[in-house]
């Protein structure tokens, strides 16, 4: 039997006997029958960082391609440069903006691949920003190189926005501004504070049901122009009110990291598409219960999927901007990379009792692919920590 001594929370080191112990296959025909972005990590390459490597991480796109051809065989669409690709915490828009065109061009070369890129204002800094011009600049900025390479555009939540704006009318302006220049339909981004506390407030209230009118009026001015809206509340019952109030045309997505199972499963005919950077670390798990709940087959999605919730939790616990870690963690374990570090050295940001527990999550909801090697990976982990 493997096995492996683990920490506790309470620093007490106790022998856990994986569930796990055989390579697993992940050979899947996907058939989905609901839209499924996996927000997807990047690799950097650690031997040949730079001085300035807190700001400006060298990237090692193999290993960062060939995770997106990853998920692309599993089924999953890509949600490119998003917060999970470590967006303003380690990735400047100068990476991210080469992340965009490298994948873009990568999707070419994979027969239905899809991919959405992330539009933010990170080239300017928040500090930095006084006027919504600035920030429409900024917008446009990246709208227009995704739109020159053929990419869908997700517009992502402005830490720039969250400092100037100061009333609804403001985020009004600046939303209207720019999907009335859009030229494809475009996926609006609700982030909230929970994942990034520079945007609490946003959208000009801290009440939920006073900053849902404001997108809702965004959407409704220009509903021709949105596809859809990804929520990352972790509130079931925030994004389902939301959800009943939307335009039947616009999709909503999914983006809460905690409840996801029943929000795509849903009920009464209404459902949430996904968009999701827990899709990252369970692809395998979740492509085979994405292809059950096609089937028409609730009963083993909800087997397949509801083990990877305790899993989710624990990545996505507060301060819960730091999932990433769990994240590439997890990439690591699985063989997708050959070290566990990451841009800005945002691997430290977790306690060694928090990998102990993804590793015994991940094993229970049959998400070590191969059991042998993350063991072994887990174990060298330890060492480094004394332990």
């Amino acid at each position: 039997m493997l096995s492996i001594h683990l920490p506790t929370p309470q620093g007490i080191m106790t022998n856990y006997p994986l569930v796990t112990t055989e390579e697993r296959p992940t050979v899947i025909t996907p058939a989905f029958n609901r839209i499924a972005y996996a927000a997807a990590h990047v690799v950097i390459d650690p031997q040949h960082q730079g001085a300035d490597w807190l700001n400006n991480p060298r990237i090692d796109w193999d290993a960062t391609l060939a995770y997106r051809h990853h998920l692309w065989r599993l089924g999953f669409n890509i949600a490119e440069a998003m917060d999970t690709a470590q967006r303003g915490m380690g990735v400047s828009w100068e990476i991210a903006k080469e992340l965009i065109i490298r994948s873009l061009q990568e999707a070419q070369t994979v027969p239905g691949a899809d991919l959405a890129a992330g539009v933010g204002t990170d080239q300017l800094e928040a500090a930095h920003a006084t006027t919504l011009e600035q920030v429409i600049a900024a917008y446009e900025e990246q709208m227009e190189l995704v739109e020159q390479h053929n990419g869908k555009i997700i517009l992502m939540a402005s830490r720039a926005l969250a400092k100037v704006a100061k009333t609804p009318q403001d985020y009004l302006a600046v939303y209207n501004r720019l999907l009335e220049q859009s030229q494809d339909k475009i996926i609006l981004h609700w982030l909230g504070e929970m994942f990034d506390p520079a945007l609490a407030g946003y959208w000009g209230s801290t009440d939920f049901a006073a900053a849902a009118d404001t997108v809702l009026e965004i959407i409704a001015n220009n509903v021709d122009k949105v596809e859809g809206i990804k929520i990352s509340l972790l509130s079931k019952e925030k994004e389902v009110a939301f959800r009943k109030s939307l335009p039947s045309q616009v999709k909503m997505y999914t983006g809460d990291d905690f409840n996801y199972p029943e929000l795509i499963a849903g009920e009464d005919g209404h459902y949430s598409h996904a968009l999701l950077g827990i899709f990252d670390a369970i692809a395998p798990v979740a492509a085979a219960a994405l292809n059950e709940l096609a089937l028409g087959n609730s009963g083993e999605y909800y087997r397949l999927m509801n083990p990877t919730v305790a899993l989710s939790r624990e990545i996505f616990k507060a301060p819960t901007q730091y999932y990433k870690a769990g994240i590439v963690f997890l990439a690591w374990l699985n063989g997708h990379q050959s070290h566990f570090s990451m841009a800005g050295g945002m691997q430290a940001a977790r306690e060694i009792s928090h990998y102990a527990e993804i590793f015994r999550l991940a094993d229970q909801a049959g998400l070590l692919q191969d059991p042998q090697l993350a063991t072994r990976r887990m174990k060298n982990l330890l060492t480094i920590y004394g332990l």
